[in-house]
């Protein structure tokens, strides 16, 4: 366009493209600093998200070395320091963004279009060719940053250490297309637009609370178990006995133990009382390694105690560990006694185990009867119909003799409505956010959160959706080629959907399952 003579219209369409091409880059530039504005935006609101974790874990550790001391102060002291290096570093970077964001009106605070000048931070970091003295004290910060976790670290963790070399070393970059390395900040922040300099800063901030949370977890992971050294203040009593209920009459065979059962728990010796009579060693207890084991009558029916204190010899002196517990003799029974492993409910489509006994009576010699009720070895199993309601019966014969007969009645229920899952994950209280290539190939799922049974669910179809295209039904888990295509036509930072999730019950497809939820996808790239 710009050689030889050219006619007065030729000029004007040569303009007209001029104007046009530099529309189509101001447009552009405008749809990068808005992206620049929503990256930093979901890059906040994981750190507020991660903010919290780190906060409970703190809290959480904080109580375990107050209850545990001799365990978890050591990992408590380097996890205050851990949370004090992250938290000085992440509140320096926060007053920058806070500086940064004054020089914005602030109505205009979301208007990530305006915020297209790099001068805050290059008059900041910058004079010249060299970093100015808030530049220099940036490059401290970080460095201070990095120096400090590995010095907690150690060399325990090699991929965390290399983590904070790569994120906080400030190793010098070289730009694209050339051959030299230039100062990291330089590299980093010079020239760029304030949003995205803006977002930069809070990805380090992500950076620092990410570090910190997989610092601190690997550290509890790997906490050595606490010394087996007997220390009475870490010791408690505990009462074993082989059945809930005895007799009256009955010869009571329960144990006395301390927490950790071993030969170094054997007390020295035992001062013991029943209901305030003495208990003599070898008539009415004898010690078994770290038992006392008890030989007495259950006695009347009713509750009784075991009181007193079992003695330790540890280095010259007497240590006592004191014995305060109870046990409730009963009288025989007169009714069964039924009961739903699971809830006081059985669930509708799904193989409810049941334990049907009648205290005093052997399991062979109980029957139980109700619709959908079957015995598996010595349990039973229960698979109810249609109602709201079943009734259960179960009798016996006592030894004596005597029949025993009753009666109880559960409540029907159907299984609570399937979650949506893309990958195992149902997005909690917001979309999954994967890449466009994982979605692809990722299979579409179906969960049951907090219900007592683990049913297999195989998912057999679904809805697709990209907005602005129509809705792709898709048989199978996974996307297919038509709902692929549309895929690929989705921008980055937007939100698929996937619904009317259609799945069955691998081992009962005749039960039909509530509407499963929906699950959305955040598309990062």
């Amino acid at each position: 366009m710009a050689g030889g003579k050219l006619s007065p219209r030729q000029k004007m369409i040569n303009l007209m493209y001029l104007v046009f091409i530099a529309m189509l880059a101001l447009n552009m530039s405008k749809e990068v600093l808005s992206a620049f504005g929503l990256l930093e935006k979901k890059i906040t609101e994981a750190n507020i998200s991660t903010d919290k974790r780190n906060e409970a874990f703190m809290a959480s550790l904080a109580v375990k070395a107050s209850e545990s001391p001799e365990k978890y102060s050591d990992l408590n002291t380097k996890a205050q320091t851990i949370n004090s290096l992250s938290n000085e570093l992440d509140d320096y970077i926060e007053n920058i963004k806070t500086g940064m964001m004054a020089t914005v009106p602030k109505d205009d605070q979301d208007n990530y279009e305006i915020q297209d000048k790099p001068d805050y931070l290059d008059t900041k970091f910058f004079r010249g060719d060299k970093l100015s003295k808030d530049g220099e004290e940036f490059k401290s910060k970080m460095l201070a940053y990095k120096d400090g976790m590995l010095s907690v670290i150690g060399d325990k963790y090699p991929e965390i250490t290399n983590m904070v070399e790569d994120q906080f070393g400030l190793k010098k970059e070289s730009p694209r297309g050339k051959n030299v390395k230039v100062d990291a900040i330089k590299f980093h922040f010079e020239g760029f637009p304030m949003i995205a300099s803006k977002t930069k800063l809070t990805q380090i901030q992500n950076n620092i609370k990410t570090i910190q949370n997989e610092v601190l977890s690997r550290m509890l992971q790997g906490e050595q178990a606490a010394s087996l050294v007997v220390n009475t203040s870490n010791y408690s009593t505990l009462l074993e006995t082989p059945k809930s209920a005895y007799y009256a009459g009955e010869k009571f065979d329960g144990a006395i133990v301390l927490g950790r059962v071993d030969d170094k728990t054997k007390p020295s010796r035992a001062e013991l009382t029943l209901d305030g009579r003495k208990l003599e060693e070898g008539k009415d207890y004898t010690f078994e390694g770290g038992r006392v084991k008890l030989n007495v009558s259950a006695g009347n029916p009713g509750d009784h105690t075991l009181e007193g204190k079992l003695v330790f010899i540890q280095d010259g002196e007497e240590n006592e560990v004191p014995v305060n517990r109870s046990f409730a003799t009963i009288s025989k029974p007169n009714a069964a006694v039924i009961a739903a492993e699971k809830m006081n409910v059985v669930y509708r489509g799904v193989e409810n185990p049941m334990i049907i006994s009648i205290p005093g009576i052997p399991d062979n010699k109980v029957n139980a009867r109700a619709t959908g009720l079957k015995k598996s070895g010595k349990k039973y199993i229960m698979k109810p119909g249609s109602g709201r309601e079943v009734v259960i019966t179960a009798s016996g014969t006592l030894p004596d003799g005597q029949s025993v007969s009753s009666k109880q009645t559960f409540r029907i229920k159907d299984i609570p409505r399937p979650t949506g899952t893309i990958r195992g994950e149902d997005g909690g209280s917001g979309p999954v956010r994967m890449q466009r290539q994982g979605l692809e190939k990722s299979s579409v799922g179906a969960k049951l959160f907090d219900f007592d049974f683990d049913l297999n669910i195989k998912v057999t179809g679904f809805s697709f959706k990209v907005s602005g295209q129509p809705t792709i039904k898709v048989s199978g888990n996974k996307l297919n080629a038509q709902a692929k295509g549309a895929l690929r036509k989705a921008k980055r930072g937007e939100t698929v959907q996937i619904f009317d999730i259609n799945a069955k019950l691998t081992n009962n497809s005749t039960y039909k399952l509530k509407k499963i939820s929906p699950v959305f996808v955040e598309l990062t790239n």
